[in-house]
């Protein structure tokens, strides 16, 4: 009898230990490799890459990845070596049309942070724009569609009542803008505020992002002027559900923790090589880093995507994404 009960003790001792191992192996770090953008769109991300780095989050194995371009993002979402990534906005569209659906919009986390700006104080409002030439980089992006956008809901006409003179670069802009007082250019952040720390006499003229909240009022709509936002893989997001929950809960605290914390963050800006933290200190709070998901998500970036179609749908990849394209946990 003793023989047998031990058997016994035995059996289900090793079956409890199979089914803790289980329960072990159910809950075991997932790898996760996200990518972000050098400049403003990757802000919200340094307090979570720090706080991977220091091993203050272990819930996923997340690498982080900083790059300096949208080519470098796009084909490692498509060979499944991304599987999340913060990309513009209007790319987000792209992608999920030119992939059959293969990636869906986590959450919006940078709205318009593009400002006209002058080497003087004549510009107070979109009607002082008319007869005046802007100087601007980003032809054929949503730089220039949301322009368009805002001068014609205004009442201006972008190719008859001013000039606008495009550059290759933002370099370029803010070189003629130090080099030619009364100069008037279109310029996103930080490069608002590299020129702003190199003549004093610059100033922010008008923010595009309340050009465009105006707009959306007065319409009595309610899209927002959006530039960035995260992506996943689609088939990433079904395998994984539980950790994209996870992976929000972080990126959420991560980027209150930069409005929160500017000086910590603009160090974190620095140290991860998005841009310089002396120009990060007084571009953050410019900068318009925010987190929008869910519903909200939705009605927001839909409206925006459906006015740069309405400018050229090229601009979101030919057609406007399905309901499918927005996350909803």
């Amino acid at each position: 009898m003793k023989t047998i009960r031990t058997t016994i003790i035995i059996v289900l001792t090793m079956a409890l230990l199979g089914a803790c191992q289980g329960v072990a192996d159910d809950a075991a770090p997932t790898t996760v490799n996200v990518a972000v953008l050098k400049g403003p769109t990757g802000i919200g991300a340094v307090q979570m890459m720090d706080a991977v780095e220091s091993g203050q989050i272990t819930s996923n194995d997340y690498n982080f990845e900083v790059v300096g371009a949208v080519d470098e993002i796009v084909p490692g979402l498509a060979r499944g070596e991304l599987d999340i990534a913060a990309v513009p906005a209007n790319l987000a569209a792209v992608l999920y049309n030119n992939t059959d659906g293969g990636v869906q919009v986590l959450a919006i986390h940078t709205l318009g942070m593009i400002y006209i700006v002058e080497n003087g104080d004549t510009i107070h409002s979109v009607a002082d724009l008319r007869g005046r030439e802007i100087i601007a980089a980003g032809k054929g992006g949503p730089q220039e569609f949301a322009l368009n956008y805002i001068l014609e809901s205004n009442g201006l006409n972008p190719e008859q009542d001013l000039a606008i003179e495009w550059k290759s670069e933002h370099t370029e802009v803010v070189a003629s803008l130090l080099a030619e007082p009364g100069t008037i250019a279109l310029l996103p952040q930080p490069f608002v505020t590299t020129a702003r720390m190199a003549d004093d006499d610059i100033r922010m003229a008008l923010d595009l992002d309340e050009e465009w909240d105006r707009v959306q009022a007065a319409a009595d709509e309610n899209s927002a002027l959006i530039m960035g936002v995260m992506v996943a893989r689609t088939d990433f997001i079904a395998e994984n559900p539980a950790v994209i929950t996870d992976f929000l809960g972080h990126y959420a605290a991560s980027i209150a923790f930069a409005n929160d914390n500017v000086e910590e963050c603009a160090a974190l800006v620095g140290k991860y090589g998005l841009f310089p933290e002396e120009v990060a200190r007084m571009a953050i709070p410019y900068c318009k880093i925010t987190y929008i998901d869910g519903s909200e998500m939705k009605d927001k970036y839909a409206g925006f995507l459906g006015v740069l179609y309405g400018q050229n749908p090229q601009a979101v990849g030919g057609a406007l994404p399905s309901d499918e394209f927005y996350y909803r946990p």
